[in-house]
């Protein structure tokens, strides 16, 4: 028997223990994405809109698990990629569909189509683009948060008073910009490197404890709120930089006369 040996047994064993921590919690997304789809379809729509919520929950903390036990794999980003699909493409697709599109006729299911084929080439950029290099931010917004918009519209309809479908345009209009959003070159937060602003962490603890009281409180306008900011961030963002560059295009010009 070799030495050291034993000591590489053992580490072979924690590894294979560690490797599956991440996919379990990719597949608790998935199942959550499952069971909103099955919701949706069955006219629960609160249900399926709080299962979608929950696969979000269980997508963030699996690449962070993955990390964390440094058992990140391609296989694990492509799997993490199709169940992303169902969770955050056709589980949100059909419950806009069934809640608020299906009286629109085609521009309602070709809304939820182009939704969900758009969610699909978005995981296909994303996954390119994590091959080739890593980013800080994202480009396009992330299938999650667009399917944390849809979810939290359901939750928010509900507490105004809306019991059943509802029809309004605006969910339509919704939906055409989340997919174009996904597709889009407009970049977005990233909250995966918090090594970047360890000089915040007492700044974020903070802002964590407040952001679970308001969610306690009110948790429907909380969640909504947060998800159309973070909808909004992006497009925000550019008009930010647009006008700091005419307010110095106008500043230079004064100084050259």
């Amino acid at each position: 028997m070799q030495p050291g040996s034993g000591k590489n047994k053992v580490e072979v064993q924690k590894v294979r223990m560690i490797y599956p921590l991440p996919c379990l919690f990719t597949t608790a997304s998935l199942l959550s994405g499952f069971y909103a789809i099955i919701s949706a379809i069955n006219g629960n729509f609160l249900n399926s809109a709080v299962a979608i919520i929950i696969a979000g929950i269980f997508d963030g903390l699996d690449g962070r698990v993955a990390r964390l036990t440094k058992s990140t794999s391609t296989f694990g980003m492509e799997y993490d990629s199709l169940c992303d699909l169902v969770s955050f493409g056709v589980a949100p697709a059909l419950l806009a569909y069934l809640w608020a599109l299906e009286p629109y006729g085609r521009y309602g299911w070709l809304a939820a189509f182009l939704y969900v084929a758009t969610t699909a080439l978005r995981l296909g950029r994303f996954n390119t683009i994590t091959l080739e290099n890593s980013q800080k931010d994202f480009l396009g917004l992330p299938c999650p948060a667009a399917a944390g918009m849809i979810a939290t519209t359901v939750l928010f309809s509900r507490f105004l008073g809306a019991t059943d479908t509802v029809k309004h345009v605006s969910i339509l209009i919704l939906v055409y910009l989340l997919s174009y959003l996904m597709v889009s070159n407009i970049r977005y937060m990233s909250f995966k490197h918090p090594a970047a602003n360890r000089k915040k962490t007492f700044q974020v603890m903070v802002f964590m404890v407040l952001l679970m009281i308001l969610v306690a409180t009110e948790p429907p306008v909380t969640l909504f709120v947060m998800a159309l900011l973070y909808v909004l961030s992006g497009p925000g963002s550019i008009a930010k930089r647009v006008l700091l560059r005419n307010k110095k295009d106008a500043e230079e010009q004064e100084n050259t006369i």
